[in-house]
């Protein structure tokens, strides 16, 4: 089953509001190496916008907090454990895949795996939709490579 795709409706996340902004949903797993080397990228996004970026981790707590001191990641994720309910309500197939959610529900922009251009356009929709200036969260010579499949 692939992603949801922009113009569907997101399915409900456990502690997560839609209706009071946007909410970049961040789907990924402690032993992805194409996660480990996203997490400083989430984190930068979660920098930006605290109140929207939502790691959902598909570890248990323990695991995603080694995950986090070891990576960087300092936004608390949220746990999903087997059967991995809310990945597969949004059709996840491949870690990290990212969903922009409007403030009415909607998803305005999946990005699957790592993709330099996804994670910066998402960036700069997410600008956009809080009304902050945008800034590219990686840039050729950053280290990282255009595309790497998750």
């Amino acid at each position: 089953m692939p992603a949801i795709q922009p113009g569907a409706t997101a399915p409900p996340v456990p502690g997560v509001e839609f209706g009071d902004g946007p909410r970049l949903l961040a789907f990924y797993k402690v032993t992805c190496p194409v996660c480990q080397m996203a997490a400083p990228v989430i984190q930068a996004l979660a920098d930006r916008h605290p109140e929207a970026v939502v790691p959902l981790g598909q570890d248990p707590t323990q695991k995603l907090a080694s995950f986090a001191g070891e990576y960087g990641l300092r936004q608390p994720a949220i746990p999903e454990l087997a059967p991995y309910e809310m990945s597969d309500a949004y059709g996840v197939a491949s870690v990290p895949t990212l969903f922009l959610v409007g403030e009415d529900g909607t998803v305005l922009d999946t990005v699957e795996s790592w993709s330099r251009d996804g994670y910066n356009r998402v960036a700069e929709r997410l600008a956009e939709l809080t009304g902050t200036t945008y800034e590219p969260v990686s840039e050729p010579g950053d280290g990282l490579p255009p595309f790497r499949p998750g």
